[in-house]
């Protein structure tokens, strides 16, 4: 008897599952429908086994979760989740997974990329070049010397302060400490083994970190909790000649405080991957700004990544049914209780 599974985000670069589930030796029925809203997400994929969509998107509330009574997993494609209601799959017995090591390299190189940018103007400076302000005659450099230069500064040396501790950071570190940065963190979610092990600096209390970084990154997930974490008044402890990167999420972040941050001089510049809603519009006040970059939410790709995204949610399904084990990236563990309770035992993969 065919597996029924429901891919409900359809786009042009995903793989084309059924041949991956053949070449596993499984026999799947598929169902190839975009699926965006809650009832259609229940008319397309109500009937399914296994549901491949997007937890940063569709809603996977609870009334989902009571009404996907054969689902036994949802194999969400990329890191965030916030979408869905793990809570509520544990409950019924679904397993959840995303793929968390998404993209690790790649964002760590780009929030490289944009400290750089800021920190030596690079942007700017090609602003200037571009409209004829790189010339001999003294008068024309003048804003070079005297509105750019002064806001350079030397990376070596300067404190790099992370908010989250997660596996974008930890790839970050090593690429930063060979530019000569000092690296503290803050994550109440993470042990101090974990700090020690990457040497980094562990700092409890998220006020120090903002007081004394130069550079200050944002890297953990969006949740309740996290939502506008970085308002008025934490801008306000920044340095006024510190910088601030954002690649995670722009909820984490209110719109409004970073522009009054850039623009009252609370700090100095911001290099952003992800916005507040995304995309911005034209006419949005942060686009006005000089001290600022925005990069279209492209921090995530290279060809290697899009390729690791789209194809770990079917080799998640291919390792829970063929294989009988509990899939990586699983973000309920919890739920195997459930889950073997309503369907039946699982062999387990070493240290599962």
């Amino acid at each position: 008897m065919a597996i029924k599974v429901a891919q409900l985000l359809v786009v042009d670069d995903m793989p084309d599952y059924g041949d991956l589930f053949k070449q596993a030796g499984l026999e799947v029925e598929m169902i190839k429908e975009q699926s965006m809203t809650e009832e259609e997400i229940l008319a397309n994929g109500g009937e399914a086994e296994a549901i491949i969509g997007i937890g940063t998107f569709q809603s996977f509330s609870e009334k989902v979760m009571a009404c996907l009574t054969k689902c036994r997993l949802i194999a969400s494609v990329g890191i965030g989740y916030e979408q869905i209601d793990v809570k509520a799959a544990t409950r019924y017995g679904i397993l959840v997974t995303n793929v968390p090591d998404y993209c690790w390299e790649e964002l760590s190189d780009h929030i490289m990329g944009l400290i750089l940018a800021c920190t030596r103007r690079i942007l700017q400076l090609d602003k200037e070049v571009k409209k004829g302000g790189w010339q001999q005659q003294v008068k024309l450099e003048e804003n070079l010397q005297k509105k750019i230069w002064p806001g350079m500064t030397r990376l070596r040396g300067q404190t790099l302060g992370l908010i989250g501790f997660g596996g974008v950071s930890r790839s970050l570190v090593p690429k930063a400490r060979s530019f000569g940065l000092n690296i503290m963190a803050y994550d109440p979610y993470v042990s101090s083994q974990v700090f020690e092990d990457f040497g980094v600096e562990e700092v409890k209390d998220l006020d120090r970190l903002l007081s004394q970084a130069d550079i200050v990154s944002i890297n953990t997930n969006l949740t309740p909790e996290t939502t506008h974490m970085i308002g008025k008044e934490q801008f306000k402890q920044m340095k006024a000649t510190a910088c601030f990167i954002n690649t995670a999420r722009g909820q984490l972040i209110e719109p409004e405080a970073l522009h009054s941050a850039l623009t009252q001089g609370w700090i100095s510049m911001a290099g952003l991957d992800v916005t507040d809603p995304e995309p911005l519009p034209v006419d949005d006040p942060l686009m006005k700004l000089d001290n600022i970059i925005i990069t279209a939410h492209s921090g995530h790709f290279s060809p290697l990544a899009w390729h690791d995204l789209f194809h770990r949610p079917g080799e998640n399904i291919v390792q829970l049914f063929r294989d009988g084990q509990l899939p990586p990236g699983l973000l309920n563990p919890e739920a195997k209780e459930a889950y073997i309770k309503k369907w039946g035992g699982l062999k387990y993969s070493p240290g599962s």
